[in-house]
């Protein structure tokens, strides 16, 4: 099996780019530590991951699953250019179906997790496809394990993730098939990644700072479960 890239590797001592040198929306002013990924950078990197995807695929078809909620603008770019090389394509194209999921996961104790899949009637419509996972964030890498043994209990052709980030947390040993940016362990929102439900509406991946986490804290009484 071919080692998966990590993706473009932001380092820990990377600063980023100071908000004023982009446009923010006036609500987050004085939220953000930096941009840490601007968003021409984003889309020019999903570029490359359709045509990396394109390519592995050949003329399969695939069926694509966006994990919502913060995977929708990821999951849309990625197969909007996925479908912009098909347009292109002088051989093979590919068929896309697509479907969009939630992901629940809970432990039972402690060495036990399962993962509840919202959103999907019946799993069985994954039988014999080509799936194509598609996430915002991984961080342990627990809770997309589970749902990729989950979709090998329903006979899946074949099984793959892409994930626009991937942090370097503490005993992370999962990478994912498609990488965009491996990112320092550090609180990043934007490009549908929220805190609170705030800042999907940015257009760049940023870190939040202290400020922000309690500006934007306490509007709701918990907290956006955190991205296994």
């Amino acid at each position: 099996m071919e080692p998966v890239s990590p993706g473009i590797i932001v380092a820990d001592d990377y600063k980023g780019y100071h908000p004023d040198f982009f446009c923010i929306p006036r609500h987050y002013q004085g939220a953000l530590e930096c941009v840490l990924v601007p968003g021409g950078v984003i889309k020019d990197r999903i570029e490359r991951l359709a045509q990396d995807i394109a390519e592995d695929i050949g003329n399969e078809p695939i069926f694509a699953l966006c994990v919502l909620k913060g995977g929708y603008k990821f999951f849309t770019d990625l197969i909007d250019q996925v479908k912009k090389y098909n347009h292109y394509a002088t051989r093979n194209t590919i068929r896309i179906s697509v479907d969009f999921i939630r992901l629940k996961s809970y432990k039972e104790d402690e060495s036990m997790q399962d993962v509840q899949v919202i959103g999907v009637d019946d799993m069985n419509v994954f039988t014999g496809k080509n799936v194509l996972i598609v996430e915002d964030v991984i961080d342990t890498g627990r809770t997309i394990k589970e749902l990729l043994r989950l979709l090998k209990a329903y006979h899946v052709k074949s099984a793959k993730v892409a994930s626009l980030l991937v942090k370097r947390t503490k005993g992370n040993f999962y990478r994912p098939d498609y990488c965009g940016f491996e990112v320092p362990d550090k609180f990043v929102v934007g490009y549908a990644i929220d805190y609170n439900e705030y800042f999907r509406d940015l257009d760049h991946v940023c870190i939040v700072n202290e400020y922000g986490k309690k500006k934007f804290g306490s509007s709701y009484p918990t907290r956006t479960p955190i991205r296994q």
